[in-house]
This record gives C-alpha cells, sequence and structure tokens, in this order.
C-alpha cells in the first residue's frame, strides 16, 4: 500500500469512465497515475487495463467538469490541471449527429464532436458533396421553438424521420406538404421571434461537445453566410438544390417579406421545379447547358465584400454607358401629400444629380444625391406597370429617403443597376453594369404575370397538384383554388423552357433580389442609448432598425469597416468606420461572439478568389472570428 507521502506528493487514483461502442456497456476504471503522466501514457494504461479487442484510434480523453478534450497527448496531466477528483471520460470523437438538410430532411451522419465546428461542417459537407463548406453552418433551435414544434406537428411528422445516406437525401427535394401541415409549421412572426432563432448559431472555433451538444441530437445545416461563391451547375448539383431548398422554405414559411406578384412567380417556378422532378427522365449533369445566359449571369451575383480584392478594382472602362432620363421624385415630408415631379436625371460616378429640365446641362443642379452606402429598395409591381425605386442615402441623423418612378421595365432596369452599382462605390464603367441590367430584365419577366396576347386561358384541370401547396399559408387563405390555381399556371409561361437547373438557379436569383434577402436580426442596444434597438447583419452591410416601427435607422457597409474589436469583459462591440465613424453596441438577444463570428465571418469570405483552388485560410477565419472566453 501507497504511504501517505506517496499517495498525496507522487501518485494518485484516478477515474476514468470508458465508453465503448454505440451499444455496448460503458466501463469505469481506476488508475494510479503521477501528474507527470502525459495524456498518451494514460490512453495506453487505460488501453492495457480494459484488454478490449477494439479499435480504439478514435477514442479521446473528455473532461467533463471543465467541457474540454484533452486532445494533445504530449501535455502531461499537471499542464492540464488534472486532478484526483477529475472525472474523466475515454469516448469516442465521432458520434451519430442527426442534421436537418436545408430541404428539411434528416440524416443520421458520424461527426466529430471533438474538432471546432468549422471543420465538423466541412466533414459534413464533404460527405454531402457540397462545395464551399465555409459558407454554412450547424443551428440549434431555441429549446421554446423545439417545444412547439413537437407539440404542433404530432407523432408523425415527414420531418420526423431519420433517413439513411443511402436514400440519397441530398439531392431530392421535400415534397410539398399539404396547406394545412404547412401552417403547423412554426413561422417566425416577429423581430424577436427571428432574433432568438438567429441566437442558437453554433461558434465555429469550439467543439460540438464544449458546445453541449450529446450524440444523436438535433442540428440544422444552414447556408448561414449568404455569399454564394462561384456557382457552377456542373459541379454544384447538391449545393443548388439546398440552396434552392433553404429558400423555398424560407418563402413559404415566411421568414422572408414577399410580395403577392413575387409570391406568385415563386409558387410557378416550385411548381415548374416539382413537375421536372417527378419526370421520368432521370437528372444528369449532361442534361444541363454548361455555360449559358443564365449560369453567366447568376455567377455575377455572387456576392464578395465590394472594394476589397485589387483586381476587381481594373475592370473595363473602355465603353461607359450612357444614362440620362427624365424620372419622378418624389421626397417624403411631414405634413404633405406632394405627389411627384418631373425632373432630369444625370449619373455621375456614384452620385446622380437632378435638374429642373433638360436644357440647363451646365447648371447647377437642384440637388446631388450622393448613393455610396445607400439602400436601393424596389418598389414593384409589373401587373400595374409600377416601376420605382426607394433610395436611403446615410445622413449624419439617419438616413434620407427619396422615391423615383421610371416610366418602363426598360428605363427602370438600367436606373436599378446604376442605383446599385454606386451604392457599392462603383460606377456605370464597370463590366458587370450590363449583367446587373440583364439580371434586373429577367427577374422582371418572371413576375410578369399576365399571359401573352392571344394565349388561351390555362386549363385549371391540368394542374396535377394542389396550387395551395407552393405559397404560404397567408396567401393560400386569400385565394379560393381555382383563382389561385389560374395565377400560378398564368405566371408559369414565362419560366416553362427552363430545365431543373435552370429553374432551380433562377429562384436562388429572385430570393436574392428581395430586400430582406440574407439579413440576420439581432437585439442590441447602442453605446448611449437607453432602449433595445435590432442589428440587421447582412452579408455586405450592418443595419440599425428601429424596434417599435421596424424601420431602417442607418447603414453601414463593411468595406468601410477599419477596425473592430471586442471588450469580453462587458461583453461589446466596437467597430470603426471610415471617415471617423464608431459605433459600439451590447448583444441582448444572444452572446456578442454571435455577432462577431457573423461579422467577421463576411470579411473571411470576401477574401476568396477563384484562384485559390478551393484551399481555404482557416487560420486568418480564426483569427477573424474567434474569441475568448
Amino acid at each position: 500500500m501507497a504511504t501517505a507521502a506517496e499517495y498525496g506528493h507522487n501518485s494518485w487514483e484516478l477515474s476514468v469512465q470508458v465508453d465503448q461502442r454505440e451499444g455496448d456497456e460503458g466501463m469505469k476504471f481506476k488508475l494510479r497515475v503521477k501528474g507527470d503522466l502525459h495524456v498518451g501514457g494514460l490512453m495506453l494504461k487505460l488501453v492495457e487495463k480494459i484488454k478490449a479487442p477494439q479499435d480504439w484510434s478514435d477514442h479521446a480523453i473528455w473532461w467533463e467538469k471543465r467541457s474540454c478534450w484533452l486532445l494533445k497527448t504530449h501535455w502531461t496531466l499537471d499542464k492540464y490541471g488534472v486532478q484526483a477528483d477529475a472525472d474523466l471520460r475515454y469516448t469516442p470523437q465521432h458520434k451519430p449527429l442527426c442534421i436537418q438538410l436545408p430541404n428539411m430532411k434528416t440524416i443520421r451522419l458520424p461527426v466529430s464532436f471533438s474538432c471546432v465546428v468549422f471543420k465538423a461542417v466541412a466533414e459534413i459537407c464533404k460527405a454531402l458533396n457540397i462545395r464551399r463548406s465555409e459558407e454554412l453552418s450547424l443551428l440549434k433551435l431555441p429549446d421554446d421553438q423545439k417545444k412547439k414544434k413537437k407539440k404542433d406537428k404530432g407523432p408523425e411528422s415527414v420531418f420526423d424521420e431519420i433517413l439513411n445516406m443511402d436514400m440519397n437525401p441530398v439531392t431530392a427535394c421535400q415534397p410539398n406538404l399539404p396547406q394545412e401541415e404547412l401552417a403547423k409549421l412554426f413561422k417566425p412572426l416577429t423581430m424577436e421571434d427571428k432574433a432568438a432563432i438567429n441566437a442558437g448559431w453554433l461558434d465555429s472555433s469550439r467543439s460540438l461537445m464544449e458546445q453541449g451538444i450529446q450524440e444523436n441530437d438535433r442540428l440544422l445545416l444552414r447556408f448561414k453566410y449568404h455569399c454564394f461563391f462561384d456557382l457552377n451547375p456542373k459541379y454544384d448539383a447538391v449545393r443548388i438544390t439546398q440552396l434552392y431548398e433553404q429558400a423555398r422554405w424560407a418563402i413559404l414559411l415566411e421568414e422572408i417579406d414577399c410580395t403577392e406578384e413575387e409570391m406568385l412567380m415563386f409558387a410557378s417556378l416550385q411548381y415548374h421545379i416539382c413537375k421536372l422532378t417527378l419526370s421520368t427522365e432521370p437528372l444528369t449533369n449532361s442534361n444541363e447547358p454548361e455555360i449559358d445566359e443564365v449560369e453567366a449571369a447568376l455567377s455575377n451575383l455572387e456576392s464578395t465584400l465590394e472594394g476589397r480584392n485589387a483586381d476587381k478594382i481594373l475592370e473595363d472602362i473602355t465603353d461607359i454607358p450612357k444614362l440620362e432620363d427624365t424620372l419622378k421624385l418624389f421626397r417624403p415630408k411631414r405634413l404633405t401629400l406632394k405627389p411627384y415631379k418631373e425632373y432630369w436625371f444625370v449619373p455621375r460616378d456614384t452620385t446622380i444629380s437632378y435638374y429642373k429640365n433638360k436644357e440647363p446641362a451646365n447648371k447647377e443642379p437642384i440637388e446631388q444625391l450622393h448613393l455610396r452606402g445607400c439602400e436601393v429598395i424596389p418598389d414593384v409591381n409589373v401587373t400595374e406597370k409600377k416601376f420605382g425605386l426607394k433610395l436611403l442615402m446615410p445622413a449624419a441623423d439617419g438616413m434620407n429617403e427619396v422615391y423615383i418612378r421610371c416610366d418602363n421595365e426598360t428605363q427602370y432596369a438600367k436606373w436599378k443597376a446604376a442605383c446599385i452599382l454606386a451604392s457599392k462605390g462603383k460606377t456605370m464603367a464597370y463590366s458587370s453594369y450590363r449583367t446587373e441590367v440583364k439580371n434586373i430584365q429577367s427577374f422582371l419577366q418572371m413576375k410578369s404575370l399576365a399571359p401573352p396576347p392571344g394565349q388561351a386561358a390555362p386549363d385549371v384541370e391540368s394542374m396535377e397538384m394542389k396550387a395551395e401547396c407552393f405559397v404560404s399559408p397567408r396567401y393560400a387563405r386569400k385565394y379560393k383554388t381555382k383563382q389561385l390555381t389560374t395565377r400560378i399556371l398564368e405566371a408559369l409561361h414565362n419560366i416553362s423552357q427552363l430545365s431543373l437547373m435552370e429553374a432551380k438557379m433562377r429562384f436562388i436569383q429572385a430570393w436574392q433580389s428581395l430586400p430582406e434577402f440574407g439579413i440576420k436580426y439581432y437585439i442590441v442596444r447602442f453605446r448611449g442609448s437607453k432602449k433595445d434597438e435590432l442589428l440587421g447583419i447582412s452579408y455586405n452591410r450592418l443595419i440599425r432598425i428601429d424596434m417599435s416601427t421596424g424601420l431602417l435607422v442607418t447603414t453601414w457597409r463593411f468595406s468601410n469597416i477599419k477596425q473592430w474589436n471586442v471588450n469580453w469583459e462587458i461583453k461589446q462591440v466596437t467597430i470603426e468606420f471610415d471617415q471617423s465613424v464608431s459605433i459600439a453596441f451590447s448583444c441582448q438577444s444572444c452572446d456578442c461572439k454571435v455577432v462577431h463570428e457573423y461579422i467577421g465571418g463576411y470579411i473571411f469570405l470576401s477574401t476568396r478568389s477563384k484562384d485559390q483552388n478551393e484551399t481555404l485560410d482557416e487560420e486568418l477565419f480564426h483569427k477573424l472570428t474567434g474569441g475568448q472566453d
């Protein structure tokens, strides 16, 4: 028997729980160890004592009390701080995890619970054949929403079924649900609900176990960062399908606002995609054109952060499009109902000047609108021939609001494209201007619900599926089945010639064109303020929103950020922008690490380029997004 001195200073008993393969009962061992024993030696002692013939190479030591893995096997117990009261687990690093994909199908996959979530997501995406794993992450639903979903869905919901990979769940679309089933699913109707969901993103720089995730827990795999780089139908069949599904469910569950006209456009695309998916012709990549106008246009929708890469600055400036027009302008002011007035508009660089008429071109304009950093919001109804733009321009006291009305689709497409480029600090000299115009015209054509002249009224009996399945509950309640069927079939004429992959890409493009696309909301309190406000985080900007009215207060572009940091003691994020603008806020609806990672993540993604050969600088990602506890 060891003496007291030996027991106290030289060695002690250490308790280790050993988890075996799934289904096998665990074992508990007590080992006499010294503080200078390294972790690898402890594992060797365990395996020798267990005497069980199995592969232990995936096992590692987990310290429950400290919630950490002892992965540095050359470290000693003393260096880790392990003492006699430490209950350790020798457990597999890879454990089964139930993952709900963007198409709402749930699969069970073995996932590393010991590596950081950034790497775990890369493992998952590799198994699913999804490129650009850095755009995705894992989301944990709030506990109150889990209870609501469980209560509402009932015991036999299609979402409860857990599929095996051999059932090919990643390329398939989830069938459209009957309207009564769709209505049961949770819809985040308030900003507070959305903020609660967005708080659930896992920390990319910590492991699953460190964040309290247990084996067979259910997590959501979603596209977290809405900047889809290098989308290519030839290589990204799974990625495009999952993107389409995430967009589709966001629209059906009213997680993003869209107009009635847009909802019917989305419905017609869904119906067309469903018909092609159910057709007898198998989908192969060879059926898709390698390069066409759709792919070329969509490649320019890659949401990179403008102004960051030098190679994007030197674009073709040899043929600058000329744009001058008579447009209608309205600047809303309190206690006034003045109508739109006509002016002569001339764009220059990142500004737009307007004059009383065309003649005094050399005179001073009535006003010059500075569009860099502004919000360009469409105000369009194609059916009613309404083609307007709402411009929200940053000002010292908030945002200046201006409405511009165009006469027709062509005029609208040109001016909207010019405004979008100017808001990003670009001019019409950029070659992407013409592509942007084509994208807008294509989008307007899809939104046109009126059948071509001379076309017979659609046969409502020809629609093999219930029309209500393709719209959100709010619009399903508004129309009778026959009315809804007619409107969806009328909209179908614009997209009926699209292939399956083209239709999905068009759906994604239309989703990206919505004003609220990609904005994640968090409840924060700005420094010096006594009330909570909303912070919207998009792929290229931060948005301050009044919580009581939902109105936009101001925006800040990522491209203007000089530096940012977090005071981890008081949980406050501080960001410095160009022109001596500085903001600071504390997070009320989540840990500030969630917001910090979102901002750093988008800035990291802006560094990607096609010549990187899909390799990522993981160290840079963690440098930009990692924090301290």
